[in-house]
């Protein structure tokens, strides 16, 4: 078998609903999009084609090119099992630069875009084809990523990928506390591909000071995305996106982005005892 098979994704998510009453800190710039599975229902969304730099989350993308053509059986080398597990488990920075070069770089995300049908994620600018991190996309997109995930890829690619998200490790490789947003508002029966960048001691994916604004994207203010499954059988897709005001600190934005989540309406969640304010609690 070559490739996925290419199936249509549930209607125009961009259009289900109006922007909602989404509480989004001041100083904040956020999108979201939460698609309740259940129901075929968007329950809440805000700005959901606006473009953010994607962080980590491009990760999702790397990991199902990786996978594309190794059906039937989607057997993968033992090293190439080792590197995608840390990459989607712990957010690794390295796995996911050695799948970027080998794989064809921004060609990676111009397969998956025409194999998922996004409509708004592109490569890095033309000035950075390198940083994976400052690839396009849009919390529309992600929900799209997810349907195709759960819904149309082949059994072995969803376990393999969704198998790992729900093993999320709570801090990165990078020693970064990734347990923000869905990780935190949620206990149990969830899945997660989180994403950092531009705070200090972060990845050198994360911001470029020198170009503020390359092809749309923000690349100066401090990013959080939180992106994953909640409830269930993967009840409810989440995908919320956010920059930050310069000097934010990581234990900022991270309370910001939970406390946002937690006034979402996400179906089928349990919700965990007490929000935690600060990474670690």
């Amino acid at each position: 078998m070559s490739g996925f098979p290419v199936l249509p994704l549930r209607g125009e998510l961009s259009a289900v609903l109006p922007a909602s009453s989404v509480a989004v800190p001041p100083g904040v710039t956020a999108g979201v999009t939460v698609f309740d599975r259940d129901t075929g229902r968007i329950t809440e969304q805000l700005n959901p084609d606006l473009r953010f730099r994607s962080a980590s989350v491009v990760k999702l993308l790397i990991a199902l090119d990786l996978l594309w053509d190794r059906g039937p059986a989607y057997e993968l080398t033992a090293a190439d099992r080792d590197r995608l597990e840390v990459m989607l488990r712990s957010s690794d920075d390295d796995a996911a630069s050695h799948y970027w070069d080998e794989l064809g770089a921004g060609d990676i995300v111009d397969r998956m875009v025409a194999r998922l049908g996004l409509t708004h994620t592109a490569r890095p600018p033309a000035t950075h084809p390198g940083f994976w991190g400052y690839v396009a996309i849009t919390p529309a997109d992600t929900v799209r990523i997810y349907l195709y995930l759960l819904e149309h890829a082949p059994a072995p690619v969803r376990e393999i990928v969704m198998g790992h998200l729900h093993q999320a490790t709570r801090t990165g490789t990078d020693g970064f506390d990734q347990y923000f947003g869905i990780a935190s508002v949620f206990d149990g029966d969830f899945g997660i591909k989180q994403g950092w960048s531009g705070f200090a001691g972060s990845s050198g994916f994360g911001s470029d000071r020198a170009k503020p604004d390359a092809a749309g994207i923000d690349l100066t203010s401090e990013a959080l995305h939180t992106t994953g499954t909640v409830g269930p059988g993967d009840r409810t897709i989440v995908a919320v996106y956010t920059l930050h005001p310069a000097g934010t600190a990581y234990e900022q934005a991270y309370a910001d982005v939970t406390r946002l989540v937690g006034t979402l309406d996400i179906p089928g969640g349990t919700p965990a005892a007490k929000l935690p304010g600060v990474p670690g609690d």
